[in-house]
């Protein structure tokens, strides 16, 4: 598939390379999951296939041998159109050799995904091919002009008979928090009122953490931590006050507080959340 039209951040992502924190690598993989997943269902891949992640604008392709390609756009809805002519977004579509397809714009959310039969089949690093750019593993950007290799197809395209609600987030994104692990290191009552605390998305944000706009939260201890852990979803506090909630290309360590984490579950309609999109964290129990 030759890149006609690279977008503002396309990355070729799979489910990513866990396992690697002892090492310094992060996670990486798709910022959304469950549309990845059904990318590659539908056009008869494995779920952790790789394909392409487009950020705001969508990405165009176009296929560069003898025969048509089968692909697929999840994630956030978008226009897709193949040789200039709309076809349907969530569905198993035949691009025929040298023909344009073009994904557009989300109409709601952020990340579109675009599985091709038989995956992106750029050399994995870690058993993973996604790009991470933190670490700067994985393949590179794709750009104008770059040629993406594609595998042999594994199957006939599958479908599905429902498909589930995109992860698009509501007018208010509300990401339960459950407090910890240094959430003493705030001032009294700072976790209690995270849910009545109004924050909005921030443009600055990327694949590595979702950043906020609003009040900078109370410290209890002034200085750093020693270096220690950091997970997906954690919510890390830097000197400014404002929360960021750590994404699949996180760093491994940190050394700000963090005050607490947000369930996996929850993260993919954080990364749909569009800039200025009014957030909460709602604190929860402990296990």
């Amino acid at each position: 598939m030759e890149v006609i039209r690279a977008g503002a951040l396309t990355t070729v992502q799979d489910l990513g390379r866990p396992g690697h924190a002892h090492l310094g690598v992060p996670r990486s993989g798709a910022l959304d999951p469950p549309a990845h997943r059904l990318a590659n269902r539908l056009v008869g891949n494995p779920e952790g296939a790789a394909g392409l992640e487009t950020t705001l604008d969508g990405v165009a392709l176009r296929p560069l041998g003898a025969s048509a390609v089968t692909v697929a756009v999840t994630g956030a809805p978008c226009p897709v159109r193949v040789a200039g002519r709309p076809v349907p977004w969530g569905e198993p579509v035949r691009v025929p050799a040298g023909a344009v397809l073009e994904v557009g714009r989300p109409v709601v959310g952020l990340r579109s995904y675009v599985a091709v039969a038989g995956g992106i089949d750029v050399p994995a690093v870690l058993g993973s091919r996604a790009t991470d750019l933190l670490s700067g593993l994985g393949p590179d950007r794709p750009v104008t002009g770059s040629v993406l290799p594609v595998g042999a197809p594994y199957g006939p395209p599958r479908g599905a008979d429902g498909l589930a609600a995109p992860s698009v987030p509501p007018a208010e994104l509300v990401l339960p928090l459950l407090p910890g692990p240094r959430d003493d290191w705030f001032a009294p009552g700072t976790v209690a009122g995270l849910g009545g605390t109004p924050y909005r998305v921030s443009a600055d944000g990327n694949r590595i953490g979702l950043r906020t706009e609003g009040p900078a939260l109370v410290r209890a201890r002034e200085g750093e931590l020693p270096s220690e852990g950091m997970v997906l979803g954690a919510v890390q506090v830097p000197p400014d006050g404002r929360p960021v909630l750590f994404l699949a290309d996180h760093p491994v360590t940190g050394g700000y507080p963090v005050i607490g984490v947000v369930p996996a579950e929850h993260l993919p309609a954080a990364a749909q959340a569009v800039p200025g999109t009014p957030l909460r964290f709602l604190p929860i129990g402990r296990p």
